[in-house]
């Protein structure tokens, strides 16, 4: 597997020499932009570090912004409050999302990590860049409800807001590009490199798999690795993977493109962190990872835009899962879990 060398940030490299450079400050993990580096088992990103350029007062305004309810219309919905960090930035235990007034979402809240590295967003690909993903959440009228001008002047009606914005961006008023910019500030930073598995394959301390983990490995690289593919564990594609025979509720990628090609196709989530964003699929109808592994074994159905690789040459739907091969599976999804980006203070709401 093609490996990248380890690219470090200049500005990450900037704050360790300025810091360096003080006799009485202290370098810590906190003066680090998270996702300054990246990983060196990782393909090339789609957002690179140019088109945003990290800098600690940016990621820090974006932070602010993620977990800052006025975003919605009625000051109680942030983006931190269906996008959790112990949960790898999804929505613990929620089968759809919950908006404003209580209402409930159609979906369920997708993790947010490794958001550099994708072309599209959301499970049909409603949203093409990173910068443009939270207007999705923002002017949905059964999550945050609001509209992009509202917020922008809700912003500045802050004087808080208005300096950090200034020292972020040099101009003023606060405008809607700005607040997108700075949430991509953060929204980028969110890389889960540190799993016990990223370990093993980089030969770094601390990546032991046990023989069931590495016969878990080796049935994802036979039966997995098409969709989930790369170390990314995915290929960010869309697919119908036979939940239902058809999709009245939510035609999935057709809703974008009006293809009855599409129909019933999401996107392939990745599996980094698989263990603990529960609950599953796009609806949320699964709440463990075995019932996940059933429904591929004996549990696809069939309908004229099923992906291919369900169907067997004996004509059977589904990826065939014996017991031994659904153990070792749960064994290795679970060394896929880094501990290190769900307890990283630094991605955690400040109070």
């Amino acid at each position: 597997m093609k490996r990248t060398h380890i690219v470090l940030l200049a500005t990450g490299l900037a704050a360790l020499l300025v810091a360096g450079c003080q006799p009485e400050a202290e370098v810590t993990p906190e003066a680090v932009i998270p996702g300054s580096v990246l990983p060196a088992n990782f393909p090339a990103p789609v957002y690179g570090f140019d088109q945003n350029p990290p800098t600690q007062l940016g990621f820090e305004l974006g932070r602010t912004l993620f977990y800052d309810p006025r975003l919605s219309r009625d000051g109680t919905i942030s983006c931190g409050s269906c996008h959790q960090q112990s949960a790898a930035f999804s929505h613990d235990g929620h089968t759809v999302s919950h908006g404003i007034d209580g209402l409930l979402g159609t979906r369920n809240s997708p993790a947010l990590h490794n958001l550099r590295w994708q072309k599209s967003f959301l499970w049909d690909g409603g949203a093409n860049h990173i910068e443009t993903m939270p207007a999705a959440p923002i002017t949905n009228p059964v999550e945050m409800g609001e509209t992009l001008e509202n917020v922008v002047r809700k912003l500045n009606a802050d004087a808080t807001y208005q300096q950090r914005f200034a020292q972020v961006f040099g101009s003023q008023p606060i405008d809607s590009y700005q607040l997108l910019k700075a949430l991509a500030q953060f929204t980028a930073a969110l890389t889960s490199s540190n799993s016990r598995y990223d370990h093993y394959v980089r030969h770094e301390s601390g990546g032991t798999l046990s023989a069931q983990e590495l016969r878990g490995e080796a049935i994802v690289a036979q039966k997995c690795v098409a969709c989930h593919a790369t170390d990314l564990f995915t290929d960010n594609s869309f697919r119908n993977n036979g939940l239902n025979q058809a999709f009245p509720a939510d035609s999935g990628r057709a809703h974008i493109t009006q293809r009855a090609t599409d129909r019933g196709k999401f996107k392939v989530p990745t599996l980094h962190n698989i263990a603990r964003t529960a609950p599953y699929m796009h609806d949320g109808r699964f709440q463990t990872l075995e019932q996940v592994l059933d429904h591929y074994d004996h549990g696809v159905m069939a309908s004229p835009t099923l992906d291919p690789l369900l169907r067997q040459p004996d004509g059977r739907l589904g990826i065939p899962l014996n017991a031994q091969q659904k153990t070792d599976l749960l064994a290795f999804l679970h060394t896929l879990t880094d501990e290190q980006f769900l307890t990283d203070k630094r991605l955690a709401e400040r109070r």
